[in-house]
């Protein structure tokens, strides 16, 4: 009998959630930042081997919601943990060490899928306080993300945990969101790494056209901004930045795709986006209730 099932990776902004999937799955399907909160959507990476298959799912970083996008992306997160079969909870290592996922997520109750607790970014120990923290944390699966250091300890971990299914997907699959949603994580990755600390997260991308079948791949997508001085610093002096941006979110999507790609670029103003429900949902982000 295979085992299958929902793998959800939880836990606090900047904890490693984005570039573990990303591990797990063995290619680049979330975008990661040193910047807080970049993952916004709940992200499906499938992995497949033996006779295990893990559709995990990485979740935006737990948060008191400031406006409705953290409101959407927290409720992501939630939904995620209530669909789990097994539940990963991701913490940085380097900081506090929560006596319980429930607690840390504010949560009345624990989860109904058994948590595997992860101490991630492992690799910044030397070996005295590696030895110090597994013997502090026995229970806890100790690994660096980055460097691949205890992931195969971590599939062990979760295999055992997974329920006995049938495959929920074919073998051959890598995830179950189209190729145009990576497209534009990938140009909001761009600009998460090129602009300021403080615009990255008034910054939506949004794929107007997508056409698979021109040569090269015709891409037209947006920035949103909430205001014009933004749209000015993305823009920069005489387009300098724009283009900029453009031609190394253009890299990274033939990289992905694997073939010749236009990318065209434009950057527009949706005022106060992220205090707007109707904006927020068109933009993708999801449940914007107060009620997950």
């Amino acid at each position: 009998m295979t085992k299958s099932g929902i793998v959800t990776v939880a836990g606090f902004p900047n904890a490693g959630k984005s570039t573990l999937l990303n591990r797990l799955v063995g290619e680049k399907l979330a975008i990661t930042s040193p910047k807080p909160q970049s993952t916004r959507h709940r992200i499906v990476g499938i992995r497949t081997e033996s006779d295990a298959q893990m559709v995990i799912l990485d979740t935006p970083g737990l948060l008191e919601p400031r406006d409705l996008l953290h409101t959407a992306m927290r409720n992501a997160a939630l939904s995620a943990v209530r669909d789990a079969d097994v539940l990963v909870h991701v913490v940085d290592a380097t900081g506090n060490i929560p006596q319980s996922f429930h607690a840390a997520a504010g949560l009345e109750r624990a989860p109904r899928a058994p948590v595997v607790l992860v101490l991630n970014k492992c690799d910044l120990f030397d070996a005295e306080q590696y030895a110090q923290m597994a013997a502090q944390h026995p229970h806890a699966v100790l690994v660096s993300a980055t460097s691949g250091e205890g992931i195969d300890a971590l599939v062990t971990e979760i295999t055992h945990k997974l329920p006995e299914s049938p495959y929920l997907y074919p073998e051959d699959e890598l995830s179950t969101q189209p190729v145009r949603f990576f497209c534009a994580e990938l140009v909001r990755e761009t600009a998460l790494e090129q602009l300021g600390d403080e615009l990255p997260h008034a910054l939506a991308c949004e794929i107007e056209e997508f056409r698979e079948n021109s040569s090269p791949l015709y891409i037209r997508a947006v920035l949103h901004v909430e205001r014009d001085s933004q749209k000015q610093i993305v823009i920069g002096a005489k387009g300098q930045q724009i283009k900029k941006l453009g031609k190394a979110a253009r890299v990274k999507i033939e990289r992905l795709v694997g073939q010749p790609v236009y990318l065209d670029l434009w950057v527009k103003v949706l005022a106060n986006w992220r205090k707007n429900p109707n904006a927020v949902r068109r933009l993708g982000y999801g449940d914007t209730s107060d009620r997950a």
